[in-house]
Order: C-alpha cells, then sequence, then structure tokens
C-alpha cells in the first residue's frame, strides 16, 4: 500500500512529529458519523479484539488504550504486585521517559536497571540479576516482571530466539514477559517474521502494541497472548481513567492501522528512510553511527559544533546524552520524504570539511 503526504522538512525528533495516515483519519471521520454503545460494547472494539487474534493466531484479550505510557504501565500493574521488581534495560522508555509510571499503576514496584549493549537487555546479565535475587526474603522486593522494549530505545532489535531465551528464563525464576512494543510494527517490517514469532510465539505474556508512533492519531492496544492475566484488568484500566466512553475511536484507529498491512508498510518506509539517512551519513568524514541502525532511529556522533550548525539550519532532533552533547538521535517516520533525508545529508556533508572537522 503506498504512503500518502510526504513530508519534504527537516524535523526528524521523532515519529510522535508525523502526521496521521489519511486511511486512519478516514476511519475516525467515519467512526464520527454515527452513534454507538459506549465504553468498548461497538462494532469496532468487538472486531478489534478479533482482528487482533487473527494476526497473532492466538488467544488473545484486547484493551485499547490512548497512550503508550498507560500501555506500559497497566500491563505492568497487571503482572506485577506493589512489592515486586520490574527487570529492565537502564535506557529503557519506562524508566526514563513515563515519570515514574509503572511505579504509579503497580502501586509500588521497583525498577531494577541493568545493562546491555546497544539498548538490548543481554540475557547473562539478567539471568545473574535473577540468579541472586532475594527470593522469600520478607525483607526485600521479590521478583516479578521483565519488560523488553522492541524496538530498544537505541533502535535496535530483539530476534525471536533472543526472545524465547529471555522468555524461558523468565518462566524458570516464575516471572512473566512484557513487551513494550511502541516501535513493533518497525521490529516485524524489518526482520520480515510473522507478528507472533516476535510476540506470543516467542514466550511474551502482553505486548503494548503501538500504533501512535506509526501513523494513528492516539492509540494503542494491549494484547494480552495469556487471558487469565487479564481477569480484572477491566477494573484497573477503568481505575485508571484510561477507558474511554467513546472507545471506538481507539479501536477504529487500530482496525484501519491493520487493513492492507497498512502498518507494516508505514513501518517499511520510515525503516527504508532510516537506512537512506545511515547510508549518507557514514559516507562522511568524522561522523560516526553510535548503534547498528535497524529500525527508524539513527544516532549519531559528530564534531564539536556540528549539531549547533543543524540546528541553526532549522533541524529538528535530539541531542543523546545530555544539551551539550554532539550525539544526536535522529528519527525517520511513515511520512518522512527521500527528499528530506537527502537534503539532511547535505547540510552535515556542507557542515564537515574533508578531514571530518565541522567546518
Amino acid at each position: 500500500m503506498p504512503v500518502h503526504g510526504l513530508r519534504d522538512d527537516l524535523d526528524f525528533r521523532s515519529d510522535n512529529v508525523a502526521s496521521v495516515s489519511p486511511a486512519i483519519l478516514e476511519a475516525l471521520m467515519e467512526a464520527g458519523r454515527v452513534g454507538a454503545p459506549a465504553y468498548g460494547a461497538d462494532t469496532w472494539s468487538l472486531a478489534l479484539e478479533r482482528r487482533l487474534g487473527d494476526l497473532f493466531q492466538a488467544e488473545v484479550a484486547v484493551f485499547p488504550v490512548a497512550t503508550g505510557t498507560a500501555a506500559n504501565a497497566l500491563a505492568l500493574s497487571a503482572l506485577c504486585p506493589p512489592w515486586g521488581v520490574i527487570y529492565c534495560h537502564r535506557l529503557a522508555h519506562i524508566e526514563e521517559d513515563e515519570c515514574g509510571a509503572p511505579a504509579l499503576f503497580t502501586g509500588g514496584a521497583k525498577l531494577e536497571l541493568l545493562d546491555g549493549a546497544d539498548g538490548r537487555l543481554e540475557y547473562n546479565l539478567l539471568a545473574a540479576a535473577l540468579a541472586a535475587a532475594p527470593v522469600g526474603v520478607s525483607h526485600r522486593m521479590q521478583p516479578a516482571a521483565v519488560s523488553l522494549s522492541q524496538v530498544s530505545e537505541c533502535g535496535t532489535l530483539y530476534r525471536p530466539d533472543e526472545i524465547a531465551a529471555i522468555a524461558a528464563l523468565c518462566r524458570r525464576h516464575g516471572l512473566h514477559l512484557h513487551m513494550d512494543g511502541a516501535r513493533f510494527a518497525n521490529a516485524v517490517a524489518r526482520l520480515g517474521c510473522t507478528p507472533a514469532a516476535l510476540a506470543n510465539l516467542a514466550g511474551v505474556d502482553v505486548l503494548s502494541f503501538g500504533a501512535t508512533k506509526n501513523g494513528a492519531f492516539a492509540a494503542e492496544a494491549l494484547v494480552f497472548f495469556r487471558p487469565d492475566l487479564a481477569a480484572d484488568f477491566r477494573y484497573r484500566r477503568k481505575r485508571a481513567g484510561h477507558l474511554l466512553s467513546k472507545q471506538r475511536f481507539l479501536a477504529a484507529q487500530l482496525l484501519a492501522y491493520l487493513d492492507d498491512n497498512l502498518w507494516l508498510a508505514n513501518a517499511a518506509h520510515a525503516n527504508d528512510m532510516a537506512s537512506r539517512l545511515a547510508a549518507g551519513i557514514a559516507a562522511l568524514p568524522g561522523a560516526r553511527l553510535l548503534y547498528p541502525v535497524e529500525a527508524n532511529e539513527v544516532f549519531v556522533t559528530l564534531p564539536e559544533g556540528t549539531a549547533a550548525r543543524l540546528e541553526a539550519a532549522g533541524v529538528g532532533f535530539y541531542r543523546w546524552g545530555g544539551e551539550d552533547r554532539d550525539t544526536i538521535r535522529l528519527v525517520a517516520a511513515f511520512d518522512t520524504a527521500p527528499a528530506a533525508v537527502d537534503r539532511l545529508v547535505a547540510l552535515l556533508a556542507g557542515s564537515l570539511d574533508e578531514r571530518g572537522n565541522s567546518a
């Protein structure tokens, strides 16, 4: 399915700055032309659970919410008691960007931060942490869950076998496995595997299935692959203020997102634009890619002063590791135009001399 309405601006701050896919806007308009039962009893919401069950080839329980933070924090609240420990990478979104929401929604659970190259949780480090955990000690918080970000905060991917190994480790220790899938589509599109291979078949218990960063207006879905874990989830969602009375507007977005594989077409385009950008940057003297470019994010270290020159030229990006750093993050989106990528590479080239110094 073709991608429409490509942006040729130089705003690479995030895929959150992107527009909304026309098909999703049309679905919202269609849902707004009629009345419908409230609180998820509408035909869109009922169809969504069947649709996601078909997508993952499994029995699922599905709960649409409006934000990724709500999806992650509410999912973890279903997997982790107030005295529980959630193991995650130290750069995970639930640690860096959710203002303590997991602790709030779980009633006090603690995040245990672990290292791992390129933003991915390493099996051996997790295994060592679980082996050393004070299980059964009443004075200490207890291991309860592991959370993986797919795509990681460094733009890298977990392969199915890596997820399966971590899931098996979780099962041996009696832990649940959550996946923050804000960019899950980008991972599926890049790896070319089935959605199930990266989620339920690999042992994930609950997936935060993201759409907002990939063409939706505001829509995420919590997908429980073990419906027993969702037995009381409807009360958690309501109590947290995330049961929308007009839930059809969330479900309509997600259905349109899945129609004709729009979600994968959008993600593939974003990935391709990031690869195009990375290839252009790699050819420039003095610019160094910080992590492998596996999805739609590019991290690059530049000579001192180059980032400020890009800012002055109107390029939008986030600095990585501090506002005084010349390591920056550039994110391609489903509506990023190839011409915008090429203009950015040309600007970078003009900011660097032949020795790779800031011009």
